[in-house]
Formats: structure tokens, C-alpha cells, sequence
């Protein structure tokens, strides 16, 4: 294999939890008020995929005229609550697998709390990571390549053979920062990858088996 150093975003490569942030947002708006008849749940989605949580609070906050950290509380709380239900990809722990047992280190960069490795225990493959950075360490957001340079100094990984595996470019441009390759998980075709040129860019498991294997 090209890739012997895999580095893995966690919300919407790993595991398709997009559904259930979704949900738990728009349900956040229809606490304050706001109508479900009102809402566009693939905008919402879309707002999130292509930018970010914080964008689509100041988005819809103004929209509806609502309070945004309230949003974001009542958020907050319901999501905790229906995480728990999120899933991976399919294909994907297989794919994990399987680029373990070709060598492969396996290593979460996430933006998301300590649920994501109850969510990774919870299917089996925690065990398949060395290393985590979760949003409980003091590093700054990707693009910002700080947690990934953190992860690639304590287990000497050489950056040639590494790479940073995510749904957004954000992600990607954390992988080229820290002078390693990157790869868009893009289901849906919804991220324009031009700006950013990701080593490898698929919007399936298959896709993303085919160019990891090579």
C-alpha cells in the first residue's frame, strides 16, 4: 500500500451521523417556535456538510430571529441523547479492518467529544486506533494542523506514507498543512474539492477501498 498512516475525521467518514445531527438541529428550531413546515432538512444538511455546525446556528439563528447559543443548548442536549443511535458506513469497518491488516495504523482526529469513541467501542474497531484527538484536547480546529503535527510527533509517523481521510475540505487542508496527503469522503457530491486537491477524492466506501489499497 501507498498509505501506511491513516488519519480519520469522524462525523460523516467513519460513521454517518449527519441524519441524526440533522434531526436533532431541526428539532433545536422547533423548540423556539420555528415550524417544521418552515425547515428544508437537505439545507440544513447542506449547511452542515459544506461548512460547518457554527455557520448553520448563525445561519438559521438569524433566519428565525432566534437566540444562538439557546439554539445551540437545546441542540446540544437532544443530539446527546440520539447519538447514540448513529451508525457507520457500510463497508467502512470492514475497510478499517482490512487496512489493518495490511500493515495499516489507524489514528481519529475529530471535532466531536468523547462520544466518538464510545460510538467506535459500541462497533468494535476502537481497538483498531492507536491514537485519538478529541475536541477535550486543547487544539485548535482543523484546517489547523496542530492536533495532526501532535499525533504525527509522539508515534514518529512518516508523513510520505500518511494520510488524512475526511468529508470536508477542511479536512483535507489539515492533512496538506501537516505535509501529508489527503483524502474527500464526499457522499453526495456536495463539496467543491478544486481549491483544496485532494490526493484522492471518492464519494463512496468502494471508491475510498480501491484508492487506500493501491
Amino acid at each position: 500500500m501507498k498509505y501506511q498512516s491513516f488519519f480519520w475525521d469522524f462525523d460523516g467518514t467513519i460513521f454517518d451521523t449527519y441524519p441524526i445531527m440533522v434531526r436533532a438541529f431541526m428539532q433545536a428550531l422547533m423548540q423556539q417556535r420555528v415550524s417544521e413546515i418552515e425547515l428544508d432538512e437537505q439545507e440544513i444538511y447542506e449547511t452542515m456538510r459544506q461548512h460547518s455546525f457554527g455557520t448553520a446556528r448563525q445561519k438559521f439563528s438569524a433566519e428565525f430571529s432566534l437566540n444562538a447559543e439557546r439554539l445551540e443548548q437545546d441542540y446540544r442536549q437532544i443530539e446527546r441523547q440520539q447519538i447514540s443511535q448513529a451508525q457507520p458506513f457500510a463497508g467502512m469497518l470492514a475497510l478499517l479492518q482490512q487496512l489493518a491488516d495490511e500493515g495499516g495504523t489507524h489514528y481519529l482526529l475529530t471535532h466531536r467529544n468523547q462520544s466518538a469513541m464510545a460510538l467506535l467501542e459500541t462497533a468494535g474497531i476502537k481497538k483498531l486506533f492507536t491514537d485519538a484527538v478529541t475536541s477535550e484536547q486543547p487544539f485548535p480546529r482543523k484546517p489547523d494542523p496542530a492536533s495532526l503535527n501532535a499525533l504525527i510527533e509522539r508515534h514518529k509517523v512518516q508523513r510520505p506514507s500518511a494520510i488524512m481521510i475526511g468529508d470536508r475540505t477542511l479536512d483535507i487542508d489539515a492533512g496538506h498543512n501537516a505535509g501529508i496527503s489527503g483524502a474527500l469522503f464526499d457522499p453526495g457530491r456536495l463539496i467543491d474539492s478544486r481549491a483544496s486537491h485532494p490526493e484522492i477524492d471518492v464519494t463512496n466506501v468502494i471508491g475510498l477501498r480501491q484508492a487506500l489499497l493501491q
